[in-house]
């Protein structure tokens, strides 16, 4: 895209405009810019980037990075696309994406999802995409980021878009700990449940009943047990190896749930020291207490 005269300032967030051919992975993009961080407009005429952005800046701020997808769906507004870029959309640096693929793909694909291309007209779908490759001609020779998707998996292309948009803490995998009473039911979100009861329960030491487990004593009471020990490091290369398969796989965020009686001691001191170790090992990991302080 073409530079403003002046330099932007160091907190303006970036604006991504996704388009290209139909069958490329515009939703798939757009669902993964969300996940870093963007705020996301799906099929929005042309015309309407600078309202998007004014609207953004004055409700999430300057710093809120905008992506918008912008298709042959918005029909006579498509060819405004190219004038809109050029205008510098309100100061914040632009970056056109296009994705695209080959005919045959495309075609699968779109047979595939039973959808008629949106310049089928009537016709055959291949006919549909011809246009629209002829339609996109000028914009593809313009972009800033060119992804061919033919031989692209799911995984592959938000790998790509993640590394193209992401910066380095957005693209972490980001693991919530948290500590639960199993007599208040198991937390619905968790993507692994580990169950602490096998361990000695501190609510039978009078001295420690009163306590939970982020308190010093509780804590040495629990995890400074043979058992306790022996389940940590047993554990934490499960959770790394599973941790690596989600990143490899696009996915983001992990849940452990980490379940005792009332979710009072011992749940409380294993969560603290799963996610310790957890972000010494380099992940963005943090704790979540959510039945502490019912009883």
């Amino acid at each position: 895209m073409h530079p403003p005269e002046e330099p932007l300032p160091a907190t303006r967030g970036e604006l991504v405009v996704v388009t290209g051919m139909t069958g490329a992975g515009r939703s798939t993009a757009a669902k993964e810019l969300e996940d870093l961080g963007f705020y996301v407009v799906d099929n929005m005429p042309p015309s309407l980037l600078g309202d998007v952005v004014t609207m953004v800046d004055e409700s999430r701020g300057y710093e809120q990075p905008i992506a918008v997808v912008v298709d042959v769906r918005s029909g006579s507004f498509f060819g405004s696309l190219q004038e809109n870029l050029a205008q510098g959309a309100l100061g914040r640096r632009t970056t056109l994406l296009f994705l695209e693929a080959t005919d045959d793909v495309l075609v699968r694909r779109q047979e595939a999802a039973r959808r008629p291309h949106p310049l089928q007209a009537g016709g055959r779908l291949l006919d549909g995409l011809q246009r629209e490759r002829v339609a996109l001609a000028d914009l593809r020779s313009e972009a800033d980021v060119v992804i061919d998707t033919t031989d692209l998996n799911v995984h592959e292309l938000t790998d790509k878009v993640a590394e193209a948009f992401g910066s380095p803490d957005a693209t972490r995998l980001k693991i919530t700990c948290v500590s639960f009473g199993f007599k208040y039911g198991i937390p619905v979100d968790a993507d692994f449940v580990a169950d602490m009861r096998f361990l000695p329960n501190p609510h039978w030491v009078p001295e420690l009943k009163p306590l939970t487990g982020r308190d010093a004593e509780v804590a040495g009471y629990v995890k400074d047990r043979p058992a306790a020990k022996a389940f940590l490091e047993q554990y934490l290369p499960v959770v790394e190896t599973v941790a690596e398969g989600y990143l490899r796989e696009g996915k983001r965020f992990m849940t452990i749930a980490i379940g005792c009686t009332g979710g009072k001691h011992r749940s409380v001191a294993m969560t603290e020291e799963i996610a310790a170790r957890l972000r010494d090992l380099g992940y963005d990991a943090h704790t979540t207490h959510r039945d502490l302080g019912r009883e």
